[in-house]
């Protein structure tokens, strides 16, 4: 049977290797449950090959000057908006995101990311410092690549997360063996095409394809000088620990189960507006998900019939309809998964349901393209009268589901959402920016938003508190992630100070 897109294979030596692979598994998409590509997995001879591949590339890009390399990735990052429809409908192929979100979202935040690093690095951002120690002798400071570098990918953005990890990566000089999600594994080969094209040499940017065990090999390899991974917390805690044990550099942007709070003086209208966007945005399968939505007693009832009425403006269907604004989850696992968390909610837990549940969502039944039947598609839920001991508000679901908790008190509701081991992001609505700032400064969270959810540009350096993450992404920090530093004293005193004179 052929299928939409052609079969995926490894990328080193500035080329596809299509003799990399024993064996192969599909790609599905999501909102069908229907195979759109043969994604041929990655042998551990071949991961050495593209290791290998990184490490003859290194000394001659990491000696590139800095301007030259920035120069390169701005015509990455324009290739990459050049192609931005037919990325995003990859993206929503392999996702079952919507085209609509797609479209405006992964790939132009994922551009605009590379072209942040590479106007970064071409305009000094690679500088060290210099100190005038005394009068004969000072201290300088150099930023140093590392080396060959491993990035793993997460299914939820798939180009966007490459995108955040190799333009830092090579922006900083160094070369990168990249393995993307086995759910969500189109994006990386046509990445790869896509430096080339803009000039990037053979062997800085290379791609492996597989599921854990491709993963784990790629990340104990001793000649990997540093791992950055993006996943659930379990995963990220085994991967810290291996690359740890090897002495290696890491970034880890993990798991969260994030506050939403909303004050007493806050406008119910954007309250609810961002309460949504922190919930069922990219069908609830965002790190940064704010799922504990804590409201004021008094305002409770009022938030949550708002809430009832703006729900209708959810409108999941056909991923390439301009109307859809919501899509299936990324797979049958993933699925079956949150449909047990929704269960739990109203079996065990005893929350009220408010909105959805575990059942097929009725459209489907309608809808003209039958293969939707099939796909992995879910009720957007809410669940009310939640409390902090449910296991619905303490784990993450990552999906379409809403856990609403009342609350008495500002000091009441700053204790109950810090009191996760998760600290990923949080955020405040309210109409008092002085109270807006002291709830922020108490909360334990990388990640903070005021009146606002989910934005994350590339000035902005994120990364996660607790057991959500080691390091940084994005922003000027976000480059210090990819260098080591050296530092410099000269003594220029002509004599080498000592204790060792003659008395």
């Amino acid at each position: 049977m052929s299928l939409p897109y052609a079969p995926r294979f490894a990328f080193y030596d500035g080329k596809s290797q299509s003799g990399s692979s024993t064996s192969s598994f599909q790609t599905i998409d999501p909102a069908t449950a229907k195979p759109v590509a043969d994604i041929h997995t990655t042998t551990h001879s071949a991961i050495d090959a593209a290791i290998a591949s990184g490490q003859k590339a290194f000394p001659a890009w990491s000696a590139t000057p800095p301007i030259e390399r920035a120069r390169i990735l701005q015509r990455a990052a324009a290739l990459l908006r050049a192609r931005n429809d037919e990325l995003a409908r990859i993206e929503t192929s392999d996702t079952g995101k919507p085209f609509t979100e797609t479209s405006t979202v992964d790939v132009v935040t994922g551009a605009d990311v590379l072209e942040y690093f590479a106007n970064l690095v071409g305009g000094g951002g690679l500088n060290g410092e210099t100190t005038q120690l005394r009068p004969d002798a000072w201290v300088y400071t150099t930023k140093n690549a590392l080396g060959v570098c491993a990035g793993i990918g997460a299914w939820n953005y798939p180009i966007q997360i490459a995108l955040w990890k190799s333009a830092p990566c090579l922006a900083a000089g160094n070369c990168m063996v990249y393995k993307p999600s086995e759910f969500t594994p189109l994006h990386a080969s046509v990445l790869a095409e896509v430096y080339a094209q803009a000039g990037v040499p053979p062997g800085v940017f290379n791609v492996i394809q597989g599921g854990g065990d491709v993963g784990a090999y790629l990340t104990k390899h001793p000649n990997i000088a540093k791992v950055s991974f993006t996943g659930q917390v379990t995963t990220g805690q085994k991967v810290a620990g291996s690359a740890a044990g090897g002495m290696k550099y890491v970034t880890m942007e993990l798991g969260g189960k994030s506050a939403c709070i909303v004050l007493p003086d806050a406008d119910i209208e954007q309250a609810v507006d961002g309460a949504m966007m922190a919930n069922f945005f990219s069908t609830g399968q965002v790190c940064t998900n704010g799922t504990r939505v804590f409201i004021p007693e008094a305002m409770k009832p009022a938030f949550e019939k708002r809430l009832l009425e703006k729900i209708q403006y959810i409108r999941p269907g056909d991923v390439s309809d301009p109307n859809t604004n919501f899509g299936p989850l990324v797979s049958k696992p993933h699925y079956d998964k949150v449909i047990q968390y929704i269960k739990h909610g109203i079996t065990t837990d005893k929350a009220k349901l408010l909105h959805g549940g575990p059942e097929t969502p009725s459209w489907l039944a309608s809808h003209p393209n039958k293969a939707y039947q099939n796909g992995y598609w879910v009720q957007p839920t809410v669940f009310t009268n939640c409390t902090d001991t449910m296991k619905i508000v303490q784990e993450e679901i990552f999906g379409p589901v809403m856990a609403i908790l009342p609350y008495k008190t500002v000091d009441e509701v700053v204790q109950r959402a810090n009191n996760t081991n998760l600290g990923l992001a949080a955020g405040v609505f309210t109409n008092d920016l002085n109270s807006a700032h002291k709830v922020i400064a108490q909360l334990e969270a990388g990640i903070t938003w005021v009146n606002t959810w989910g934005e994350s540009p590339a000035e902005m350096s994120v990364g996660g508190w607790k057991q959500s993450g080691v390091g940084v992404e994005n922003g000027r920090k976000g480059l210090e992630a990819w260098v080591r530093n050296k530092s410099t004293l000269v003594e220029m005193g002509g004599a080498v100070p000592t204790v060792f004179a003659k008395l």
